[in-house]
């Protein structure tokens, strides 16, 4: 199970048994629609008023891709691939690496290639590749950022719902017997509005920015590789130069397994 659809319910867990060891019926809080109408709904349209109605749109898949990912890019592959590529082309020229596309499945990977076997100057290429990933980073940025502004509109729409339901306690002041669970049920939309934000949302938004930070930098490690490859570098040295994308751990594994 992902970690992150595992890291909402245990939030969701520890919040509503939290609940029930202070005498509070999780049904309570769920079954108060009101409460879960002006939060939810009122939080939604707040921050669907705030995007461009793409960038809501785009938000449910993105959700997807944060509860349910899949597999990460295999980094280590790549700085294997990259680094035979650069013995081929050292040895054989760039229009070797031609016969190779076939096998390559990343499609960034790819194209970049493709650019540098067809004769695109370096610089060239560089900068469709920075082009292609700043347009990644807007499109994560929009996602995160929607989710995020959500996690900021929830809470206030609780306290409305709060507001509301006390509003209409206090229009039976004549039935003292019901003011209690009334008091209590106004109380249900503030709960509601900062379980949405820090239960949900922002732990969202979070995941989307790191998610995107690793993307980004195993982008800018195939860009680093094949410009390397255009240049006829040493794989010797396209190799440490990619390794220094690893982690200090997965370097010193990588060193123990070349030397073994």
């Amino acid at each position: 199970m992902p970690a992150t659809l595992i890291g909402l319910l245990i939030a969701a867990v520890g919040v509503f048994v939290g609940a029930i060891t202070h005498g509070v019926n999780p049904v309570f809080l769920i079954s108060n629609i009101t409460a879960i109408l002006i939060v939810i709904v009122g939080a939604l349209g707040a921050t669907m008023a705030s995007f461009e109605f793409t960038t809501t749109t785009g938000v449910i898949k993105a959700i997807l891709r944060v509860v349910l990912p899949k597999p990460a890019n295999d980094v280590e592959g790549t700085i294997r691939t990259l680094v035979e590529f650069a013995r081929i082309a050292r040895s054989e020229g760039l229009l070797a690496l031609e016969a190779k596309m076939s096998g390559v499945d990343d499609l960034f990977l790819k194209r970049a290639l493709q650019l540098a076997i067809d004769g695109s100057d370096p610089e060239s290429v560089a900068d469709v590749m920075r082009a292609e990933i700043k347009a990644m980073k807007s499109r994560h940025k929009g996602a995160s950022d929607w989710c995020q502004q959500m996690g900021i509109f929830a809470p206030t729409f609780g306290i409305i719902g709060a507001v509301i339901g006390l509003i209409a306690t206090l229009g039976h002041l004549d039935k003292p017997e019901e003011l209690g669970h009334g008091i209590s049920s106004a109380f249900v939309a503030t709960f509601w509005g900062v379980f949405t934000a820090n239960g949900v949302m922002l732990p969202l938004s979070g995941k989307m920015k790191n998610l995107s930070a690793e993307e980004v930098m195993y982008r800018e490690l195939v860009m680093e590789g094949v410009l390397a490859i255009q240049a006829g570098h040493n794989p010797r040295v396209v190799e440490e130069q990619l390794l220094s994308f690893l982690p200090s751990a997965a370097r010193a594994a990588w060193s123990e397994g070349s030397n073994g």
